[in-house]
C-alpha cells in the first residue's frame, strides 16, 4: 500500500548497518517448544516482513536458555515472537526468562529496532519496569477489534491503520498500563495492546501482527488443550475468526518505514 506523506517520519538509525532490503539481517528470538509452531512462526515472520528466510536467524530460548545480552549485537533488528509453553511470570520454571528480559532491555535502552509480539510484548513490559497480570479465565482468544489511542495518528506504523482493526489475540497474561517512558498506541476492552518506547524504533504488540486467520486455526488446533474447554469451544472460536489484513501489514511497515526509512 502506498504511504501517504503524513506517514513519513524521521527515525533513529542507531544500530543499522545497511540501507538496502537485501542486506538486512534480523534475529528472531523464539520462545517455542513445539516443532510445528517453531516452523509456522518463522514462516509467518518471513512472509509478512517480505524478507528471505536467509535474512532471519533464530535464537530459540528453549534450546539455548542462557545467552548474553549482546547476543543480537550486529543485527539490524530484533523480532521477538510469542510463547504458549512458557509464562513470563514463572522465571524459576523457565530460566531463559531472565536472559530474554536482559536482551530486550538492552535493545530498548540502546534505541535499537525491535518488533515484539505477544510474549515479546510481555517481556518488554517487564524489562521496562511495568507489570503483567494473569487471567486464568475469560482471556482474549480469536480475532478481536483493536482500538487506537491519540498517539497512533503520529506513529510510523499506525498512522494509516483504521481504528477498530481486527487482529489475532490469544493470551492469558496482559498489561493494563504502559511502562514509564512509553507511548500507548492500541488497546482492547481488556488490556493494552501496543506501545512504542519513547520516540525510538521499538514497538511491542500484545496481539499477533505476524499471525493470519489461517495460522490462528492451525495454532489453536495445536494448543487447544491449553486455551479451549473442549472441541465445541474450539470450533466456536475458529468459526468466529476473521481475516486480519491491517494487523498483518505491520511487520512489512516496520521493515519499510523503520529499517529502510521509506
Amino acid at each position: 500500500m502506498p504511504m501517504s506523506y503524513a506517514c513519513r517520519f524521521p527515525l533513529p538509525r542507531a544500530g543499522l548497518r545497511c540501507s538496502t532490503r537485501a542486506d538486512l539481517r534480523i534475529l528472531l528470538l523464539q520462545i517455542r517448544d513445539d516443532r510445528r509452531v517453531r516452523a509456522e512462526e518463522y514462516a509467518s515472520f518471513c512472509d509478512y516482513s517480505g524478507l528471505e528466510a536467509s535474512q532471519i536467524d533464530v535464537l530459540n530460548a528453549f534450546d539455548q536458555p542462557d545467552f548474553p545480552p549482546d547476543v543480537a549485537d550486529g543485527y539490524d533488528a530484533l523480532f521477538v515472537g510469542g510463547a504458549s509453553e512458557a509464562s513470563v511470570l514463572e522465571p524459576e520454571r523457565y530460566p531463559f526468562i531472565r536472559s530474554c528480559i536482559e536482551l530486550t532491555r538492552r535493545w530498548a535502552m540502546g534505541g535499537l529496532p525491535v518488533f515484539a509480539c505477544c510474549f515479546g510484548f510481555q517481556l518488554a513490559v517487564l524489562a521496562l519496569g511495568g507489570r503483567i497480570i494473569r487471567d486464568d479465565r475469560d482471556f482474549e482468544m480469536g480475532t478481536i477489534p483493536i482500538r487506537l489511542t491519540r498517539h497512533a495518528g503520529g506513529d510510523p506504523l499506525f498512522c494509516d491503520v483504521p481504528d477498530g482493526f481486527l487482529a489475532v489475540s490469544v493470551h492469558r497474561e496482559r498489561a493494563t498500563r504502559v511502562p514509564a517512558g512509553c507511548l500507548p498506541l492500541a488497546y482492547s476492552d481488556r488490556c493494552l495492546h501496543a506501545f512504542r518506547v519513547g520516540e525510538g524504533p521499538f514497538w511491542a504488540f500484545q496481539f499477533h501482527p505476524e499471525v493470519s486467520r489461517a495460522r490462528l486455526v492451525e495454532r489453536l488446533t495445536i494448543y487447544k488443550a491449553q486455551y479451549t474447554q473442549d472441541d465445541a469451544h474450539l470450533e466456536r472460536v475458529l468459526n468466529a475468526a476473521a481475516e486480519t489484513p491491517e494487523s498483518n501489514r505491520l511487520v512489512h511497515r516496520f521493515v519499510e518505514r523503520v529499517l529502510l526509512g521509506h
